[in-house]
Order: C-alpha cells, then sequence, then structure tokens
C-alpha cells in the first residue's frame, strides 16, 4: 500500500488595503517634512539657548528665577505690569472685532453680484499694503505726521481728529436701548478703530469665504423649500457649517494680534538691558500660549464638524 500525502493549498496573504485618508495623510507629512526638519534643526536649539540664558548665566552656572522677578520688581521695569496688562487688554478687544468683521464681509462677498472679485481683491489689498517696508513707513508717517500737527489729544490715547464718533453720539444712538455705558464704550472704540480692523481683517476673510464656498448648495436649497428664512438659514445652516473656521481664524488672529509690533513688544524692545528682557519675552509669550489655549477650549465645544459616513 502506498502512503498518501494531503497536501493542503498555500493560502496568499492578503494585502491590507490602505485607505485614502492615510494616503492623504503621508502626502501631507511630505508636505510638512521640511518645516519639521527646520523647526528642530534650527529653531528649537534657539529657542532652548533663550529660555536656558533666563536661568543660566553664560559660563553655565544656574542662578535661578530672579530674572523673572526683575521684570515686575527691577526700577527700571517698574511698570512692565501694567504695559502687560493695558496691551493684553486692547489685544484681546481687538480679537472680536476682526473675527466679527470679517465674518460679515465674507457672508456679504460670497453673494452674487457683479464685481464680485473686484471687491474681494479690494478688502485683500490692506493685508498686502501692511507688510514689509510699506508698514514701517506709514507707522513711522502717520505718527510723525500728527504730532507736529499740533492735534490736541484727549488722554483717550487717540488725537481728536482721529475720532470718528465719540461716547457722546453714541448715547444718543442707542437712547432708546437700555446699553451699558461699557458697550458703549466698546462700540465707540470698535468704529474708531475701523482701519485697523479691516487692515488686519484680509486673511481672515479670504479662509471664512473658502469655507462659505464649501458649503453644499443643495443644503441651501433644500431648507428654502421648507420656508426657512435668511436669519435662520444663517443661524442654523452657515454659521455650525463653518465654526471650523471661526475657530482656526481665532488661533490665527489671537498670534497675528500679541506678535504684531504692539505697545507690549516696543516696551521690551526699548528696554537696555541683558537678562531681564529675555525674560520679559518669555513671561509674555507663556501668556499667549495660556490665552490661546483658552480660546480654543472654549470654541472647540462649540465646534461642528460634518462626518461622512
Amino acid at each position: 500500500m502506498t502512503d498518501t500525502v494531503n497536501v493542503k493549498p498555500v493560502k496568499k496573504k492578503k494585502r491590507k488595503a490602505v485607505s485614502l485618508d492615510k494616503k492623504k495623510a503621508k502626502a501631507g507629512w511630505l508636505f510638512v517634512l521640511p518645516f519639521v526638519i527646520g523647526l528642530v534643526l534650527i529653531y528649537l536649539p534657539i529657542v532652548f539657548d533663550s529660555l536656558k540664558s533666563t536661568v543660566f548665566t553664560s559660563k553655565g552656572e544656574f542662578y535661578g528665577f530672579s530674572s523673572y522677578i526683575d521684570a515686575f520688581t527691577h526700577e527700571k521695569t517698574s511698570t512692565f505690569a501694567q504695559t502687560l496688562v493695558e496691551g493684553v487688554s486692547s489685544i484681546i478687544l481687538d480679537i472680536p472685532m476682526i473675527l466679527l468683521f470679517s465674518l460679515f464681509m465674507a457672508v456679504l462677498l460670497n453673494q452674487k453680484m457683479v464685481g464680485r472679485a473686484a471687491f474681494r481683491a479690494i478688502f485683500f489689498v490692506p493685508v498686502i499694503l501692511s507688510t514689509g517696508i510699506m508698514d514701517t513707513v506709514s507707522s513711522m508717517t502717520n505718527v510723525d505726521t500728527m504730532t507736529n500737527a499740533g492735534v490736541a489729544d484727549d488722554g483717550s490715547g487717540q488725537n481728536a481728529a482721529d475720532q470718528m464718533v465719540n461716547a457722546v453720539d453714541m448715547t444718543r444712538l442707542f437712547s432708546g436701548i437700555s446699553v451699558t455705558e461699557g458697550m458703549l464704550g466698546y462700540v465707540t472704540d470698535a468704529i474708531n478703530n475701523i482701519f485697523n480692523i479691516v487692515n488686519r481683517s484680509g486673511v481672515q476673510m479670504l479662509i471664512f469665504l473658502a469655507g462659505l464656498q464649501s458649503i453644499s448648495p443643495a443644503i441651501y436649497e433644500s431648507v428654502q423649500i421648507d420656508g426657512a428664512s435668511a436669519w435662520e438659514t444663517f443661524w442654523k445652516i452657515t454659521f455650525p457649517m463653518i465654526s471650523p473656521m471661526i475657530l482656526v481664524n481665532a488661533v490665527y488672529t489671537v498670534i497675528d494680534a500679541f506678535t504684531m509690533n504692539n505697545t507690549v513688544m516696543q516696551y521690551i524692545d526699548n528696554l537696555n538691558l541683558q537678562v531681564i528682557p529675555n525674560a520679559m519675552r518669555w513671561i509674555y509669550f507663556f501668556l499667549v500660549i495660556i490665552l490661546l489655549g483658552i480660546v480654543v477650549a472654549i470654541l472647540s465645544a462649540y465646534t461642528f464638524y460634518q462626518r461622512k459616513k
């Protein structure tokens, strides 16, 4: 008798299909790889040396956190805390104005009208003009011109000629509505600061426009058939759909506002000290990170993400 041997066929291993999302993720890492390399090899060592200089001497001796304490107690930096509070408060008040204005203009410029592309370009021109040498020249000429002209300052930080409206005008406008003095002051400052708000809203406007154009027209057609008004359509369709863009713009606006040439940064740069200005910069940096974390935490709770099944 002959023995029969049962030979089992070899099963071919199935290759795991790579999903489209994973392919996109790999492609994304490929695009950001130059930035990651530059961040690790160039930027992070500089940041580490800057932080190290606030607690170590040039010889590597640890002398503690006295530079951070001197930032508030040194005779030449006695006004740092006041400047920091006033500067940060002013920036925090500007951020909602910029977001609201850019969203409002994006909704208007997203409508079908003649010359829409030209209007979009006009609102983005201030972003181009405010960069580089144009910003330096304009800031120098504006300050010198108003100073030499002898225009009286009313003590509010703005010249009388620069103010479009004042608190008295706003009180008359809202005479029939119970509005607090704080709100009146906020609206008055927003109107008087309209040029700066428009000047810093161009990028946010483009981001909002991209978000608005990504919303499917079929959604708007369905709500129109259901009889929804324009007000209901905005708050129940448009606003939730672009809420991720609101978060992105809020992060961008916070970083842009705190890294521009503001009063706090000017105060630090004008100090003729060695170690203390570095400590001040790091105090300012940590404060910005904390505020950024608060903004992200608050807005993330109300951000809507459309998930495709």
